[in-house]
């Protein structure tokens, strides 16, 4: 078990009962190649999650679409009955085909029907947060997402899911969903090399809604810069632990959600929530995007 008992401070989610640890754990890896299909070694898996709890992980972000139907059946065979106080958000508004590919499922339909998966696929009465994920994988494309939203607001009326999210979109997409309903919940690509979501972070931020980057250590193939390299040996540290704890220190708001499908990476993700970064480390890690952030 780490010793990272504090994983990064708290979160409260707007409106809420739900306090969180901010490093979190997302499950996406916990499927097979390509988040598709059963894991090569179930057992690994289901010792990752485990091991997670164990840490102190609260936060659990998956989607029933990763496998798909695999990773949440692995949650609940790992942790049903869940643990109080464990906030597990998913995401609805896609589908896998029948090769593998990424498909929309945006349909009133296939919002209903993706609830009822996860519902039973993870073993509850009510998904705690649920993001709609929107726009193509390339990133978030402008339109109006009253649609499928309004679904979910519907289903959440129904008691089918306690509280709403978004994924994959723009600003102006969650000023128009903030018009229909409460979100809690942002989750964007953002890294400490992609920050093209600068202004955003920080007007969420002033909201009090949390921002949550997947792929957060994306951008680099692997996290290839001589910067963090360097910045990484000083503090006797790894690249891929001091971009989480710069996501950490970048607003109040980041909630992270690293993840494998093993147990030492875990371990060594959760360790990033303890890492301190110098003013100097800072500077230099601020200039990794092509701008600074702010702090």
């Amino acid at each position: 078990m780490t010793d990272s008992a504090n994983l990064g401070g708290t979160f409260t989610f707007p409106g809420t009962s739900f306090t969180v640890k901010r490093m979190g754990y997302g499950a996406m890896q916990l499927a097979g190649p390509h988040v598709f299909g059963p894991p090569k070694d179930e057992a690994a898996a289901l010792a990752v999650l485990r091991e997670a709890i164990a840490a102190g992980v609260d936060h659990i972000d998956t989607s029933d679409f990763y496998g798909p139907h695999v990773t949440n059946q692995i949650i609940k065979k790992a942790l049903h009955p869940y643990s109080k106080g464990l906030v597990i958000v998913s995401k609805i508004g896609a589908r896998r085909g029948a090769d593998g590919s990424w498909l929309p499922a945006l349909a009133p339909t296939e919002i209903e029907s993706g609830i009822h998966d996860n519902l039973r696929n993870l073993g509850v009465d009510a998904v705690d947060i649920v993001n709609l994920r929107v726009g193509g994988v390339q990133g978030p494309s402008e339109g109006s997402i009253a649609g499928p939203l309004q679904r979910l607001i519907e289903l959440k009326s129904r008691g089918l899911i306690r509280h709403l999210g978004l994924s994959n979109v723009t600003a102006k997409q969650i000023e128009e969903a903030q018009t229909m309903t409460e979100i809690v919940c942002v989750q964007n690509l953002y890294n400490i090399a992609l920050r093209s979501d600068d202004a955003l972070v920080d007007s969420l931020a002033k909201q009090g809604i949390a921002y949550v980057p997947f792929f957060p250590l994306g951008g680099f193939t692997p996290l290839q810069s001589t910067e963090l390299e360097a910045t990484a040996k000083s503090l006797e540290a790894t690249p891929m632990q001091v971009a989480l704890a710069w996501l950490l220190h970048r607003a109040p708001n980041m909630l992270l959600i690293p993840g494998t499908s093993s147990v030492a990476h875990l371990r060594e993700n959760l360790k990033a929530a303890t890492l301190k970064l110098p003013p100097k480390a800072l500077a230099v890690l601020d200039g990794i995007g092509g701008h600074g952030a702010k702090a």
